[in-house]
């Protein structure tokens, strides 16, 4: 494999690494929920490291630009569905519902900017990142579920998840009166 290849090896990784982290969390052992958490975070880390990579050595391509998000939108759902039939908790129900309609939603928004030559009016923005951040914090903590170090992870991430989703709604409408300030 050349540098040219790695990244998009490390995308495909991210993907092959769903059903691992679905198969680790439901096995029966005491330490699966830890080790699906690790999974999961070493899937999140793949997301930074992969577009580091391509443009470290130069090695972007049309194809890589349409899987990177297709791969993270993928293990940010699985974690949503998750947590949710997990908790089966409101607040988390509603936030998974709000965070995949919103990905769908900004995911469909970009496809047709593209088409129109205006992919730069809903090019990530920093409360995207944020978000982001904010999102795979909370599910990396309530995949986790369990207290360590006195830490309770379920309440932090609950609160985090709370902000993503605030986060998740202030890009939503960023990205729409962006795109709307373009098309009027």
């Amino acid at each position: 494999m050349t540098l040219q290849q790695l990244p998009m090896a490390i995308t495909w990784s991210r993907v092959f690494l769903i059903p691992v982290f679905l198969i680790i969390y439901y096995l029966p052992l005491q330490y699966s929920s830890f080790i699906a958490m690790l999974v999961f975070v070493i899937a999140a880390m793949t997301d930074w490291l992969d577009g580091y990579l391509a443009r470290r050595f130069n090695a972007t391509s049309r194809f890589g630009a349409f899987l990177d998000p297709v791969a993270d939108k993928l293990i940010v759902a699985v974690a949503l569905i998750v947590v949710a039939v997990e908790y089966q908790h409101w607040i988390v129900t509603l936030a998974a519902i709000i965070i995949i309609m919103r990905e769908m939603a900004v995911s469909a928004l970009r496809e047709w900017m593209a088409e129109h030559n205006m992919s730069d009016v809903v090019a990530v923005s920093l409360v995207g990142k944020y978000k982001t951040t904010f999102q795979l914090i909370a599910l990396a903590m309530l995949i986790y579920g369990g207290e360590l170090l006195g830490v309770p992870w379920v309440a932090i991430g609950l609160i985090m998840l709370v902000i993503a989703t605030t986060l998740t709604l202030w890009s939503l409408v960023e990205y729409g009166l962006s795109a709307w300030k373009t098309m009027s």
